[in-house]
């Protein structure tokens, strides 16, 4: 990520790339390549070697195994060991990929992310013309697992920040911490870290004759206890060594860390993976204690829960009354030909040629009250619609030719309404525009806020007419 890489939009590859290696757990040589795709297309896996090359996306909700790697699963494909590839995409700023692997499990290659990194860099990273729409986390998302005592949240914040502890009372690894102030650090100070796991965990996944592709430079091993000579000779013919050592930090194989919390910062690029799965970009800061795949699964599932409820509430307008409005009431008459007690907009707080974001102040005063549900006063739907449909004019007649204009409803379309307005409410209107206005032809969604709840919805048509 340069300094003219922009966050708010999407990207994918500039080209083709591959890599080619061994599965950690399966020992199985596999051939992954990385194609450019298409705006939200987001990670998707293709099982290229399977009968109709199912395709297997990259969701928390296909995860089926977390013992030792993520593995998602679906259309009767499978797909393991995904958190690197996933994480190296993340921290290079893609967004959509296709990856076509043949084979069960992503190659391990050093057990880090930056082989991917260094290929993904060799293909280039392209700006797409679509805009990457953040959700930015606004309330504390938590997740505790007492069993394995993992504490996880993620708290409001402008980026995607995360801070990562761990301590498994080794005395060899001690307690570490690891953070990631922002994305653009991830290249050099995460992607080179390597996984590691402790001897007796190597054991005991040779006695089940797995880590088949292990090697000795792929992972840390942490050694935290006595070892025998005869438990050295059987890891050294595990690894094809004749002679394998112990340093006196306590790491197998003589193997030089490249941080001295090397292990913290695994954990972290392991998140950065993991909660690619929630499938939508968020700006939050997480702090995890502790954390492994199956509580980062957990987490993901938690946070994309949240976000699916919540998601409506993603571009509520925020209103700031010590804010200067764009324009006053006295400035929207001189646009408008509307007048009390027609007039239903009360100032703008915000233009751009694709948005607008007006502001009514419902009163009990209002003269449509005397009628409509005396003693249960309920502002009625159609000038909520006239209300938006007022804002959208000054858009629209602030986007054309110098001139006095006219607008008039065309049609109405997918107009739903959700909740009351009434008395002492203040109405957020947002309107946007769907396409460029043509002949004077224009095309709005439209959204009344009352607070962070949608009180009505609607597709608008207009046409403008300049006055003779």
């Amino acid at each position: 990520m340069d300094a003219n890489f922009n966050p708010d939009k999407q990207h994918t590859l500039a080209s083709v790339t591959g890599i080619s290696g061994t599965g950690l757990h399966t020992g199985i040589k596999v051939d992954m390549t990385l194609k450019p795709a298409s705006a939200g297309f987001g990670f998707q896996f293709q099982r290229i070697d399977l009968p109709g090359q199912p395709i297997v996306k990259a969701d928390c909700d296909l995860v089926t195994d977390t013992s030792r790697g993520t593995t998602l699963e679906d259309n009767g494909a499978k797909v393991s060991t995904v958190e690197h590839i996933l994480a190296a995409l993340v921290g290079m700023g893609v967004d959509n990929c296709l990856i076509e692997i043949n084979g069960p499990e992503v190659p391990i290659i050093d057990g880090s992310s930056q082989p991917f990194v260094e290929i993904i860099e060799e293909a280039g990273v392209m700006e797409q013309d679509a805009t990457k729409v953040w959700y930015s986390i606004d309330a504390n998302i938590s997740h505790y697992d007492e069993k394995k005592r993992v504490e996880m949240v993620v708290m409001p914040a402008i980026e995607y920040k995360i801070t990562t502890l761990i301590d498994f009372n080794s005395p060899v690894l001690g307690t570490q911490h690891a953070s990631l102030k922002s994305m653009r650090e991830f290249k050099d100070e995460i992607s080179p870290c390597r996984t590691f796991c402790f001897l007796h965990e190597l054991e005991m996944l040779l006695d089940h004759n797995l880590v088949k592709g292990g090697d000795i430079n792929n992972a840390i091993v942490v050694v935290d206890k006595p070892v025998t000579p005869k438990e050295m000779e059987r890891l050294a013919k595990a690894f094809g060594r004749e002679k394998i050592e112990i340093k006196s930090e306590g790491y197998l194989n003589n193997l030089e860390l490249r941080f001295p919390n090397e292990p913290a910062r695994h954990k972290l690029l392991d998140i950065v993976g993991d909660l690619a799965l929630i499938g939508y970009p968020i700006k939050g800061q997480i702090i995890a204690n502790r954390p492994g795949h199956s509580t980062n699964v957990e987490f993901a599932r938690k946070i994309k829960q949240y976000i699916k409820k919540n998601k409506h509430l993603k571009n509520a307008p925020v209103y700031d009354p010590n804010q200067a409005p764009v324009f006053t009431t006295t400035q929207i008459e001189k646009t408008l030909p509307h007048r009390f007690p027609f007039l239903l907009v009360d100032k703008i707080i915000e233009l751009t040629d694709k948005h607008i974001i007006g502001v009514k102040n419902v009163t009990f005063n209002e003269p449509f009250f005397v009628g409509h549900f005396p003693g249960n006063p309920v502002m009625p739907g159609v000038l909520q619609i006239e209300a938006l449909a007022q804002t959208g004019g000054i858009l629209c007649i602030n986007l054309m030719p110098e001139g006095q204009y006219d607008t008039y409803f065309i049609k109405i379309d997918n107009c739903k309404f959700k909740n009351k307005v009434v008395p002492g409410d203040s109405m957020l209107l947002k309107m946007e525009l769907l396409s460029p206005i043509r002949r004077g032809i224009c095309e709005m969604r439209g959204t009344v806020y009352v607070g962070n709840k949608i009180a009505t919805e609607a597709d608008l048509m207009a046409q403008l007419v300049k006055r003779s």
